[in-house]
C-alpha cells in the first residue's frame, strides 16, 4: 500500500470542510442534507486536544458501519462521501489509497 502523505498545514489553513459544506454536498449528491450523520461523524471535532484528529474516531470503514446501524442504510453512502471528502484534504487519494478499516488502521496509515 502506498504511504499517505499529509497536506502540509500552516497558520490560517483549515483542512476541514464545514458542516454546511458537508450538508450541501449531501444534498447535491443524495438529495438530502443528512445533518444528523454529519453531526455524528464530527461529534468529537471540538473535543480538547483533538481538532482534525477527531477523524480517527469515526472516519473509517467501522464508522461507516456504525452510521448505518444508527441512521439506516442511506447513511452509509453519506458517511463514506463525508469521509472521502475530508481525507482528500489530508492528501489521501481515491483509487490510490484505501479507506482505513478502523481507528487503529487510521493511525497506522499516518492520517493524523
Amino acid at each position: 500500500m502506498a504511504q499517505v502523505w499529509l497536506v502540509p498545514s500552516y497558520p490560517g489553513r483549515d483542512l476541514a470542510m464545514t458542516f454546511e459544506e458537508h450538508c450541501e454536498e449531501s444534498k447535491r449528491l443524495f438529495g438530502k442534507r443528512y445533518e444528523q450523520v454529519h453531526r455524528w461523524l464530527d461529534e468529537f471535532m471540538g473535543a480538547p486536544g483533538l481538532g482534525a484528529r477527531h477523524r480517527r474516531i469515526r472516519h473509517h470503514e467501522a464508522g461507516i458501519r456504525e452510521a448505518i446501524e444508527l441512521f439506516g442504510e442511506d447513511a452509509g453512502k453519506v458517511a463514506r462521501q463525508h469521509i472521502i471528502s475530508d481525507l482528500k484534504q489530508e492528501g489521501w487519494v481515491e483509487n490510490v489509497h484505501r479507506l482505513p478499516k478502523d481507528e487503529e488502521d487510521y493511525v497506522k496509515m499516518g492520517l493524523f
